[in-house]
This record gives C-alpha cells, structure tokens and sequence, in this order.
C-alpha cells in the first residue's frame, strides 16, 4: 500500500480508502463498542495506524484486514484529543480533555501504563513531536502553549498569546523552525523556533493574522513548509502561502463542504490535501488548483479526523 488514506467519524467506524478511485478498501467497525473516533495517526514505516477512540487508544495492524486492535493503550479519564508517532516509531504520545499528556512505548506488547506522564493543568487540544524528538509542543483549552523537554521532564517554555482563548490547533514545520497556532476565535499566531544555544528567545513572535471569523478547527504546515491549510466552522479550508520572511498569504479558499471542517493531512509532496467534515465526507483537493479531485462518500455521520501517508516508510 503505497498510498495509506484514512478516516474516522462519529459513527464509530474507521475506513481505509483507495485514494485515486475513491473506493472504501476496508472498514473498521468496531460493533458492539461505542466510542467516537477524535483522531487517527499513521506509523511512520505504515505497519500501524494509532486511533483516539474516546479514552482508549488502539493501535491496528494495516497489513492485515482484522478489525481487532493489536494494541490498546487504557489511562486517560476523558477524551483523547491528539495523538503523534515518534519518528522512529517507537512511541507515540497521546493528549487528553483529562489534562493529561501521555507518552507509551510500543515496544512493549501489553502495557500496563504509559512510559511518561505530563500534568499539564488544562485540557490539552493538540500535540506534537518536535522534529528533534526530545521535545513536545502542546496547546490547551486555558490558552496555553508548552514544549516539554523529554530529557528533563520538565514544561521549559509557555506561551499565552491570546490569554485565556482557547487554543485550538498546532503545527510545527517539519525542520522544527517555526510553529504555527489557530485559537478558537480563527486567529493564528506565528513564531520563529530558535535552537537553545542561539541566545535568542526559543519561541520569537513574527506575526499574527485572523484565518476565520468562525471557529478554527485545525491548522496544519504542509511538509515542505510552504503552505499553511486551516480548516473552520465557517465551512472552507484556507491555503495561506509562506514568504521566507513569515509574511502569510491567502492563496485559496477550499470550497466545497457543507458543515465544519474538522481535519486535513497533506500529501507528502505537498501537492494534495485531504479534509473531513461533519457533511460526513472526506474530500482530497489538488492544492495548484484549489479543486476537489476524489470525494469519499460511506460514512453516516460527522467525519471528524484523516490520516494520509504517502511517502517512503
């Protein structure tokens, strides 16, 4: 499987998708179980896809067509909000409406509690590895953002950029140079990262802009760190273009979905995007020309989260 595509929804399932036909190759249905799907995350050799189930987090083994999940990770006492493969897949780490940060070894086969722990105070939104992977970098529903230093095991840094505004979503560039964060009220803020030794602050502010006059659901650095997609309560997925020197610029508006966008992932050359949407639709959109190219129809209710992996594992 060359291209992994996957979505989640509220209907508790979980599908795989040939991205090009548009065909559902596989679903997950978990009958029986209850539990809404937050978040999907694909392995980074594409072995396995992680799934927030509720407060579960279930590893699926992709090559083969089971429904069961060959790992389950149980701790969290409320939502899993985000979750994120670490770059040699090894562990992942999970964040939670608990307030909690999580880190689990997937070495070992039946975990019974997760390698770390981070109190983090607040409901965390969002997570990410930082490309260094000694680093993570969270938001809040306090308006915080923290990087934890994983050697230390300590919160090094705090950002509060709107106050107590919720915030919503993350990005880091992919070489780690600079992070992007959407709040609540649709506005984004930019910082340049600065390597510790530098002398310079580690978080510099560069800009700030409003992407949505709705609620922001998800922003997201495209992998060669050119574009910015944000997704919204408003309907549409914004595609900003980065100048080198941090200036932002609309290019498009993705239109197309009927209610929110909750989720996109690129495509590893940055050339495509995919989006999920409480019109219960997934839709991959070619970046050049701002069109839907492929639209995935089959779940019954809101689509809430996409994974996409399409390059080398």
């Amino acid at each position: 499987m060359s291209v992994i595509l996957v979505t989640g929804s509220y209907d508790h399932e979980i599908r795989f998708w040939e991205a090009w036909s548009g065909i559902c190759s596989r679903t997950i249905s978990r009958t029986g179980e209850s539990g809404q799907v937050n978040r999907l995350a694909i392995s980074p050799d594409k072995r396995f896809l992680a799934a927030a189930i509720h407060k579960k987090l279930l590893i699926y083994d992709i090559a083969t067509a089971s429904a069961e999940a060959v790992m389950t990770f149980e701790g969290h006492s409320n939502n899993i909000t985000s979750i994120a493969f670490n770059s040699e897949g090894k562990w992942i780490v999970s964040a939670g409406e608990d307030g909690t940060i999580k880190i689990w070894d997937l070495r070992q086969v039946h975990p019974t509690s997760p390698a770390r722990v981070y109190e983090n105070g607040a409901p965390v939104n969002d997570v990410c590895i930082h490309p260094n992977q000694g680093e993570l970098i969270s938001c809040d529903q306090a308006g915080s953002i923290k990087q934890w230093d994983l050697t230390d095991n300590i919160c090094s840094h705090e950002l509060t950029p709107a106050g107590d505004v919720p915030i919503r979503s993350i990005s880091l560039a992919s070489d780690g140079s600079s992070l992007v964060a959407g709040n609540n009220k649709g506005q984004c803020y930019v910082w340049k990262v600065n390597e510790e030794s530098s002398g310079l602050p580690r978080f510099q502010a560069v800009t700030r802009f409003v992407a949505h006059n709705k609620y922001l659901t998800r922003c997201l650095l495209s992998p060669d760190a050119r574009y910015l997609a944000t997704c919204s309560a408003d309907t549409t997925v914004k595609i900003w273009s980065i100048s080198p020197n941090y200036e932002f610029k609309q290019e498009k508006t993705l239109i197309g979905h009927q209610r929110w966008v909750w989720d996109c992932a690129f495509s590893a050359d940055s050339a495509y995007l995919v989006t999920a949407s409480s019109d219960h639709t997934a839709r991959l959109w070619e970046m050049a020309s701002g069109e839907t190219v492929r639209q995935y129809n089959g779940h019954h209710k809101a689509a809430v989260c996409c994974a996409l992996h399409d390059g080398a594992s």
